[in-house]
């Protein structure tokens, strides 16, 4: 298999997200050669969210023609991966036709489903460390399609997104991912369906693919998915992750202890473990690094939702200018845009609080950003409390990675360089994963994700945020949402 250093080799990542297809292509050095694009449609209806499927194929074809295009001369594919939203499923035919629609990842309508899972699974799931399916994942969705059929064909099988395109493009029945089987309950310590807990559910065998860690060879482009999308026939296909996964290696947040803290409207952090970390509180689990490693993650509610539900059409760089002077802010905030928080606790009742009464808008403005910072801190808290290493580096993406400030005040808050790259999207993640194949993983996103600054922590700013930060911890354990134990770690992890 061709490596990064042939010069003229390139890899193509295909992100499927929930609005649009993204195709690109990367060179062996990080050089982005040739990007594509194409919008997705929903249908939604209260809890439903569904897609169609072919339109998926559909996009995925216009994105890569598009790329393909654009590509200089003289380059090669040599291999392409293709992510997809988290828990995504549907069933299809042996001839890769869609039985279902694609119900995507914030399909709510298993409820019913859920608790039968939990039922079955529950020492599984615990053994995996997240305790207990939640209602959006894959396998109570599988379980409510299968309750619609009244017998099925010959050749059905279930398919995550990714799996489907999969079986577009190498024209036959592929293996699915252990990244994208997560939810759909497949043992990742054992890397197969728990089959025990399957047969409890009424699942039959015959319906679930085959499981190989991401990463692995699936095939290569048909003669007829080459007609379709552009790529040229015997590239090799190679089995992708869930959308976030693509990210956090688009970031290249894939050694030991590296962690990416992505914000946008919310937060969400993913790192890198030797180990599976197990969280008796269900906030965190983890994926299977495609060199085995585990890339332990949790998402929070807090982000910039609360900004922009605070300070809409305003000119937030020009107020993070006048927020830099307000180190720390008088009032302290817990910045939750609506009702609920997931990590680094989970509260159904949480919602956002202020202590004390700002003296201005700008001085509300500074306790909003120092508020996000103070929860990312308390996650990485938090983390360290479960034994995960969070020595870092710490990588930095998102929309909240635009605003230098919001950057710096990040890295003196968690006192640690951050580091932000040029490009972190999940289509890299994609062309990294593909030109891996091989090699580990690490070692060719340190050679093809290029970081555009690091941030040092000010030395002189660290202390002044330590009372303000156990403060809001203090606050947060009193109304009974954060954990004694939790809290109490933080104040030893924040002593001088």
């Amino acid at each position: 298999m061709p490596t990064q250093q042939s010069s003229n080799a390139a890899w193509l990542g295909l992100d499927l997200g929930t609005q649009s297809a993204r195709a690109m292509i990367v060179s062996g050095n990080g050089e982005t050669l040739a990007i594509g694009s194409h919008k997705l449609t929903s249908r939604r209806d209260g809890p439903r969210h569904e897609q169609d499927p072919e339109e998926w194929w559909r996009a995925i074809s216009t994105a890569s023609r598009a790329a393909l295009r654009e590509l200089p001369p003289g380059f090669n594919l040599h291999g392409v991966a293709v992510d997809g939203t988290s828990g995504t499923i549907l069933l299809v035919d042996g001839d890769s036709r869609p039985l279902t629609p694609g119900l995507m990842y914030d399909d709510t309508r298993a409820v019913e489903e859920t608790k039968r899972a939990n039922e079955a699974g529950a020492a599984v799931w615990a053994r995996l460390g997240y305790n207990r399916m939640q209602v959006p994942w894959g396998l109570p969705k599988l379980l409510w399609l299968l309750s619609q059929q009244h017998g099925w064909a010959l050749g059905t099988r279930l398919a995550h997104q990714t799996d489907f395109i999969n079986r577009r493009l190498v024209g036959g029945e592929v293996a699915t991912d252990t990244s994208n089987a997560l939810k759909t309950g497949v043992d990742l310590v054992n890397e197969r369906w728990p089959h025990e807990v399957f047969a409890a559910l009424a699942v039959p065998d015959e319906i679930l693919p085959e499981v190989v860690r991401a990463g692995t060879a699936l095939g290569v482009v048909s003669a007829e998915a080459a007609g379709q999308t552009g790529i040229p026939r015997g590239t090799p296909v190679i089995a992708g992750m869930t959308d976030g996964c693509a990210a956090q290696m688009g970031a290249g947040a894939l050694n030991v202890g590296s962690w990416n803290s992505v914000l946008g409207t919310t937060l969400v952090l993913k790192g890198v473990t030797p180990d599976l970390i197990k969280d008796p509180a269900g906030v965190v689990y983890s994926h299977r690094s495609p060199d085995g490693n585990w890339l332990p993650g949790g998402a929070s509610s807090v982000g910039a939702g609360a900004i922009a539900k605070h300070f809409p059409e305003r000119d937030l760089e020009a107020l993070g200018v006048e927020a830099a002077e307000r180190e720390p802010a008088g009032i302290v905030t817990y910045p939750l845009h609506g009702r609920g928080e997931r990590f680094p606790f989970i509260a159904p009742e949480a919602e956002g609080f202020t202590l004390g009464q700002p003296t201005d808008k700008i001085d509300q403005f500074a306790a909003l950003l120092q508020g996000v910072a103070f929860i990312e801190r308390l996650c990485f808290d938090y983390l360290d409390l479960l034994g995960a290493p969070v020595d870092g580096p710490f990588v930095l993406t998102g929309g909240g990675a635009k605003s230098p400030y919001w950057c710096q005040l990040r890295a003196d808050v968690l006192g640690s360089p951050i580091a932000l790259p040029e490009n972190a999207e999940a289509a890299l993640g994609m062309a990294v994963l593909a030109a891996a194949v091989g090699r580990k993983v690490a070692d060719v996103a340190r050679e093809m994700v290029r970081v555009r600054e690091v941030i040092d922590p000010r030395s002189d700013r660290i202390a002044r945020f330590r009372e303000p930060y156990l403060r809001l911890v203090d606050e947060l354990a009193r109304r009974g949402w954060l954990a004694p134990a939790v809290a109490q770690h933080a104040h030893r992890r924040a002593a001088p």
